[in-house]
């Protein structure tokens, strides 16, 4: 074995341990294999899975893209994955509650959708996950929030920290709290997976106590790897001093 690798080992062998036990649930994430651009094979989403279960998670609640342009998922099309995913769990004596839900992109035919009354997937409840563009703010994103309330959802905007618009709009987000918007972080936004700017802002989010739902946002191995470097982070304490909704999902 070369040096460099008995140097990683060592490394891996002090690190810390990740234990998400305490949160219980992951509520963002891409584990259905072939429909978006998360997990590519059945046996991949397995791995990704075992693994979450070995942080402590008791559930999981996938939530594939819904996207009129990339990923045309449709409710039908996710169900499917999923009995297949439960089933191979299953055969592997992989136990841990999985469920699934969508990550709907906030465009016009999103909002043609909940105009029409068309039945979104939930992630709790009348929980909906959302997400827009990361450079420029929608102009129809206020409509939008609006309508989907007007259908008795919950929106839960995914990974504001990784919006541009919010970062520079800061009374934008103190909007969108006001109108009880619900926030859902990243958890590698903290490790710095994305950007210095955006680890700053997701600290920033959590020191004035804006965040509500916590989710690894899990696509692939990589993901996973560089989760295991939260318990470096300085903010992980803080994150469990949150008022959060994970544990009631």
């Amino acid at each position: 074995m070369a040096f460099f690798d008995l140097f990683k080992k060592s490394k891996k062998e002090n690190q810390e341990s990740l234990d998400m036990s305490w949160l219980e649930v992951d509520m963002h994430s891409h584990l259905i294999p072939g429909i978006d651009d998360g997990s590519k094979t059945l046996e991949e989403s397995i791995t990704l899975i075992k693994r979450l279960k070995g942080y402590g998670y008791r559930k999981v609640i996938t939530t594939p893209h819904i996207m009129s342009e990339f990923y045309k998922n449709t409710p039908e099309i996710i169900q499917i994955g999923l009995s297949e995913l439960k089933h191979t769990l299953s055969e592997e004596g992989v136990d841990i509650e999985i469920h699934a839900a969508a990550e709907y992109y906030m465009d016009e035919i999103f909002l043609e959708k909940v105009q029409g009354g068309q039945k979104l997937l939930t992630i709790s409840n009348n929980y909906v996950l959302v997400e827009t563009g990361f450079i420029s703010k929608p102009q129809m994103l206020l409509e939008i929030l609006f309508e989907m309330e007007m259908q008795g959802y919950k929106p839960v905007l995914a990974h504001p920290e990784r919006y541009q618009y919010l970062v520079q709009d800061k009374k934008l987000v103190s909007d969108l709290i006001d109108r009880d918007i619900y926030f859902q972080m990243n958890l590698l936004s903290l490790t710095g997976f994305y950007s210095k700017q955006i680890k700053t802002f997701a600290e920033l989010l959590i020191d004035e106590k804006k965040v509500k739902l916590l989710g690894t946002d899990c696509h692939n191995e990589r993901y996973l790897d560089m989760l295991e470097t939260l318990p470096r982070t300085k903010y992980l304490d803080k994150l469990k001093q949150l008022d959060l909704l994970n544990q009631q999902l």
